[in-house]
């Protein structure tokens, strides 16, 4: 009896701890709403969500506060999503259904305007989201903060055109690689945004985390080199392996080729095989350079080659390093492991583990292992994610969380699918 008394008061307690948050029109902090509920008592989901509010690693800035409604269904941040009707757009979507903070206000898809998103993606029927406009009709004054999904070379001119007091999460290449000659050798283009490029931040949450916590925009990471830079970062950051002779093989699902009409993606085209592309030209090579070459503070190249496989989701890169003299694999392992250690979203295996695509499904976990190789010197790593999530909408999320001081695993705790 004594049990339920407790419970009753404990709710008692924290229904009004928000029913005095529901007189205030905005909130300066979250940590105002924690520290309110730790002198009241919450439940031990309450305590677990604040002691994450609470790490250090996630303060909030000052200049960003919160609206706390009474209605449940009111988010307090407005997300516009640029680019709604692809691929990211829709996993972005999913993703928010989800998160205590974020609402979707503003949706553009100019191919879609004036369209429902249910039309678009009907698996997305339950959710209540604006109807889908023009980019030149977005009015947003409406919006705090910005997701891009637009296609690459068509981001630049817009993000240069919106309010400077928004928050951008662009997950385009646009603004990936600094050197604007570099863009303009790969994607062909001239850059039309060159002023940008000198405040972006490029968004490898896990590795660049206290620069994007300041940014205002954030050049979310390629899919490919993503799984192919949490591995060797670490690796090159602490000279165990060579920086020459560093070999990727490389394999995605077809929804990393996007939503439009090809004749190369038909089923007929993908099923029952493999497709290499790209081959030493792909546009993620100089991305992934520039990533390792930050590491060793000289240029690192790398053979890199994507191929396509006949599944809708998932992505494998499996890299080939040399050791430096005298390192084993199994100092590999202990280094990705005490680099990681802390990180919810980076796995590394117990050894001989291998990992699989089928065991990151739909989550934005990247799940990494090495293994000897049977040339003396060398070592295998293995690394996996989903293409769109921890490739794309689950990093970019992961990205802005942090950027407005909300914990970077908000919305992000959904476990992979499976089977």
């Amino acid at each position: 009896m004594q049990f339920w008394k407790s419970i009753s008061s404990s709710y008692s307690n924290l229904v009004l701890t928000f029913d005095c948050c529901r007189n205030q029109s905005r909130m300066s902090s979250l940590s105002t709403l924690s520290s309110v509920c730790l002198e009241q008592g919450c439940w031990s989901k309450g305590e677990r969500k604040i002691r994450v509010v609470a790490d250090k690693r996630v303060k909030r800035p000052s200049s960003m506060s919160f609206r706390v409604s009474a209605n449940s269904s009111e988010k307090d941040i407005r997300i516009g999503l640029l680019g709604a009707s692809g691929y990211t757009g829709a996993e972005i979507v999913r993703l928010l259904a989800n998160h205590p903070h974020f609402g979707v206000t503003l949706m553009t898809a100019d191919r879609k305007a004036g369209q429902s998103m249910d039309s678009v993606f009907p698996h997305l029927r339950a959710q209540k989201l604006p109807r889908l406009v023009s980019v030149k009709d977005a009015d947003f004054s409406t919006v705090d903060a910005v997701f891009c999904c637009l296609p690459h070379g068509t981001t630049q001119e817009i993000i240069k055109g919106l309010p400077t007091a928004l928050k951008i999460v662009d997950l385009s290449a646009d603004f990936r690689l600094r050197d604007i000659s570099e863009y303009e050798e790969w994607y062909g283009q001239p850059h039309k945004a060159v002023e940008l490029q000198k405040e972006v931040v490029y968004g490898l949450t896990e590795l660049l985390r206290d620069d994007i916590r300041k940014a205002r925009l954030v050049a979310n990471p390629g899919c490919y080199p993503t799984s192919v830079q949490l591995p060797l970062v670490p690796l090159l950051k602490a000279n165990l392996i060579k920086h020459e002779n560093i070999i990727i093989d490389a394999k995605s699902g077809v929804s990393g080729a996007g939503r439009g009409a090809k004749e190369a993606n038909l089923y007929s085209e993908i099923a029952e095989g493999i497709s290499s592309y790209g081959v030493t030209r792909h546009r993620h090579v100089p991305e992934i350079e520039q990533g390792l070459s930050d590491v060793t503070q000289s240029k690192v190249t790398v053979s890199f080659t994507p191929h396509l496989m006949p599944m809708i989701r998932g992505m494998q890169s499996t890299i080939y390093v040399e050791m430096a003299p005298g390192v084993r694999t199994e100092d590999l392992h202990q280094q990705l492991k005490s680099s990681y250690e802390d990180e919810e979203f980076v796995k590394v295996l117990e050894e001989g583990v291998v990992p699989r695509t089928h065991n990151v499904r739909g989550s934005n976990y990247c799940f990494m292992n090495v293994f000897p190789d049977r040339i003396p010197g060398r070592a295998i790593i293995i690394s996996v994610i989903d293409n769109l999530v921890k490739g794309a909408s689950g990093q970019a999320l992961q990205n802005l969380n942090i950027m407005l001081g909300l914990p970077e695993t908000t919305g992000l705790l959904h476990q992979p699918l499976f089977p």
